[in-house]
């Protein structure tokens, strides 16, 4: 039996028809959400994601403003920028588009947001926050995996996590999620990476596997057990000939291979990454009704 396609482009749909339902009932109590995206130099990637958060931002009814540097900028002039917008009420979200230039250190930016602006959810405070279960803005791919696995009716509580790979953009913040006494957790969490001994025994015992280690295809076949839900993280460019760019995009696991033995796979595109923006946009909504004592 095929797995079930758990497309993220229709659960981030979803999500979006929520958030702007909400956002114009906050604009009739004269709440705007703002969110200031700013990008260092010209790396293609980061183009192509802030433009899609301006769109996002459009589509929503979101306030947006995109700050654009040269990557000459020195640190003083990024944080100077920082401070600006923390002190701005007109933005209740700032993201700094990483990765930055060498000259400018990643660390002290992000220290430098406002925690309360931290949309995100990268500051140590939300981070903190997110590790004892407060309330507080969830980084936003592992934020997005959580949604995928609750509303495509793979609930985590009391299912074996196994997680691969331990950044502090994925692995880390989805383990910390994920094994919450909480809706939509409650789970037994496993995190795996390069250096675990016999990793394919540990993800054969997975009832949800969650693949975010940068490799493309690392998961094959028998590195799972029937009926796995498979949330692939992975997004990695490999050579094809077949296509027009002579490139295209695979995940982490092997679609192919592991679709036939899972219960339910996301794709790679379309799976978690359109949720991504959505968390975003969700956590900047968030923000505004914390600033404005929003009770709507």
């Amino acid at each position: 039996m095929a797995a079930e396609i758990i497309s993220g482009n229709d659960v981030a749909k979803t999500i979006r028809a929520e958030l702007k339902e909400e956002i114009s009932k906050m604009k009739v109590s004269g709440v705007t959400p703002g969110l200031v995206v700013i990008l260092v130099g010209e790396d293609p990637a980061s183009q192509v994601y802030v433009r899609k958060k301006g769109e996002a931002c459009e589509e929503l009814g979101i306030k947006s403003e995109t700050i654009r540097l040269p990557a000459t900028t020195s640190e003083d002039e990024m944080l100077k920028l920082v401070d600006k917008y923390n002190a701005d009420p007109e933005f209740d979200g700032i993201l700094v588009q990483l990765p930055l230039p060498k000259q400018i250190s990643e660390e002290k930016v992000l220290m430098r947001i406002d925690p309360g602006k931290d949309v995100d959810g990268f500051h140590p405070v939300n981070v903190g926050k997110m590790v004892v279960g407060a309330e507080t803005y969830l980084p936003c791919t592992p934020a997005g995996i959580q949604d995928l696995l609750v509303r495509s009716g793979n609930d985590p509580k009391g299912k074996h996590v196994v997680i691969l790979g331990r950044s502090n953009i994925v692995g880390k913040p989805i383990a910390n999620i994920l094994v919450q006494k909480a809706a939509g957790a409650d789970a037994t969490i496993t995190v795996c990476h390069s250096r675990t001994a016999d990793l394919p025994a540990l993800s054969r015992q997975a009832d949800i596997l969650i693949a975010a280690m940068g490799v493309p295809k690392f998961v094959k076949a028998d590195m799972v057990k029937d009926g796995v839900v498979v949330v692939d993280v992975g997004v990695n460019r490999i050579d094809d000939p077949t296509t027009k760019s002579g490139k295209r995009l695979v995940g982490d696991v092997d679609f192919d291979a592991v679709k036939d033995k899972a219960k339910a796979i996301t794709p790679v595109p379309g799976g978690v990454g359109p949720m991504t923006i959505t968390m975003l946009m969700k956590n900047t909504v968030r923000a505004a009704k914390v600033h404005h004592d929003y009770k709507g």
